[in-house]
């Protein structure tokens, strides 16, 4: 029971990330700087309710990266990562299919052009660059995270705005160069539904947040380590 509650969590979690996310990069088109901070904090301000709301049944990974840093980390099973991992694509899904239905029947203009999906148009669709963007961005947010998040931080209740304001600091630069990431799920979501080169593409943003994540596990293991 307490499995199916953890993926009941993550899946609220993950569509509300979408859903609010990609909805406000697709009113604002992320045009200039207006765009890219509202869109930014709209992402930020998700994970910071998501985690009051969901992190005392969960611990609010809603994101793959995250989920697969915590299994290296030692503090899930195998089992849960796979279930936690299969209920976040499926609100990624879930939220991205609201959205194209609310922009269809609402016929609102989507300003992204593909329901606010990740791309390298950025980076001159450079794959070497989207990946490096990637890693780089979801390794410094999964380091904040793991930080705030160890025992002997001491952050108390304010570990959810610190991980959400880090998720808006990546987000102010990872905007322009690839819509910004850092979530498997967040980029599978939004580029089913939004096909061509969102899907062409979409392997960076499985391969990059995931090689990110996966790094800043080891990097503060190492870190942590007492001797």
């Amino acid at each position: 029971m307490d499995s199916f509650k953890k993926c009941i969590a993550e899946f609220i979690g993950t569509f509300t990330l979408v859903l609010v996310g990609c909805g406000t990069a697709m009113i604002t088109g992320c045009e200039h700087w207006g765009g890219y901070l509202t869109t930014a904090f709209a992402f930020g301000l998700v994970i910071v309710g998501m985690a009051y709301c969901v992190g005392n049944v969960s611990g609010c990974h809603i994101n793959p990266a995250v989920s697969l840093a915590v299994l290296i980390s030692g503090k899930m099973s195998v089992t849960d990562f796979i279930f936690y991992v299969i209920s976040q694509v499926l609100g990624a899904i879930s939220g991205a299919a609201v959205l194209k239905i609310i922009f269809s029947l609402g016929q609102v203009k989507d300003m992204t052009g593909g329901l606010g999906s990740n791309g390298l148009a950025g980076v001159n669709g450079s794959i070497g660059a989207g990946l490096i963007v990637e890693i780089l961005l979801t390794f410094i947010f999964v380091l904040v995270i793991l930080g705030v998040t160890d025992s002997k931080a001491g952050h108390g209740s304010f570990g959810g705005v610190v991980i959400g304001f880090s998720l808006v600091m990546v987000h102010v630069l990872g905007i322009g160069l690839t819509g910004t990431s850092v979530n498997p799920a967040r980029s599978i979501g939004p580029a089913l539904f939004a096909g061509g080169d969102a899907l062409v593409s979409l392997w960076v943003f499985i391969v990059g947040p995931f090689a990110g994540a996966a790094l800043a596990a080891l990097v503060y293991k190492l870190m942590a380590k007492k001797d």
